[in-house]
């Protein structure tokens, strides 16, 4: 394989605009971009998370390393359909990967009755923040998929099963380090003061 980036800098978008994977030249704000930077932000996200669980006393690393790896590549995998209009990368396999994963996970998950804070260990508040930021990645790409209809069905489930898949990993990482999720509580106000 040949060197892919050869020369960082090309200075080919000083003027507000940037390059498609097919050529084109669009601006910097275009709807395209910012989904691609959404995506790019969740990756980014997923790998600071595959970081804090390798470096935790988390149990099962391989197998978290595993699903986070595969989901960074499907992701990257996303990142050259929103580049590449009309290009089709992601498989409906990682869609059943990920739902068979959530099934995997939730086994060992008490029922949920209450709503859960994104918050506890560092690995189950990065699963938040990751999730936070796929749900905006997939609204940026539904967005794109409404202006120009050429976003591939698997895709668009793609970010909205991995958002139900951070937040199963969340609770289940939780619950690997520490215990139990960190509820909301109704009547907060009420204690306030006591």
């Amino acid at each position: 394989m040949g060197h892919r980036l050869s020369k960082i800098y090309t200075r080919t978008g000083d003027s507000g605009t940037t390059g498609l994977g097919d050529g084109s030249r669009v601006a910097k704000d275009d709807l395209r971009i910012h989904a691609l930077g959404d995506v790019d932000e969740l990756n980014a996200c997923i790998g600071v998370l595959r970081s804090q669980i390798t470096h935790s006393n988390i149990q099962d690393k391989n197998t978290w390393d595993k699903s986070l790896s595969l989901i960074q590549h499907w992701l990257f995998d996303l990142g050259g359909e929103v580049c590449i209009p009309n290009y089709h990368l992601v498989q409906p396999l990682a869609i059943e990967y990920l739902e068979q994963d959530i099934d995997r996970m939730n086994e060992s998950l008490p029922m949920l009755k209450e709503f859960i804070l994104p918050a506890g260990t560092l690995a189950c508040s990065y699963a938040h923040q990751a999730r936070a930021v796929c749900r905006r990645a997939e609204r940026s790409l539904m967005t794109v998929h409404n202006r120009d209809q050429n976003i591939q069905a698997p895709s668009l489930q793609l970010l909205n099963r991995l958002s139900d898949w951070l937040f199963v990993a969340s609770r289940s990482l939780q619950r690997a380090e520490r215990g139990s999720e960190v509820l909301w509580q109704k009547n907060i106000n009420d204690s306030i003061g006591n």
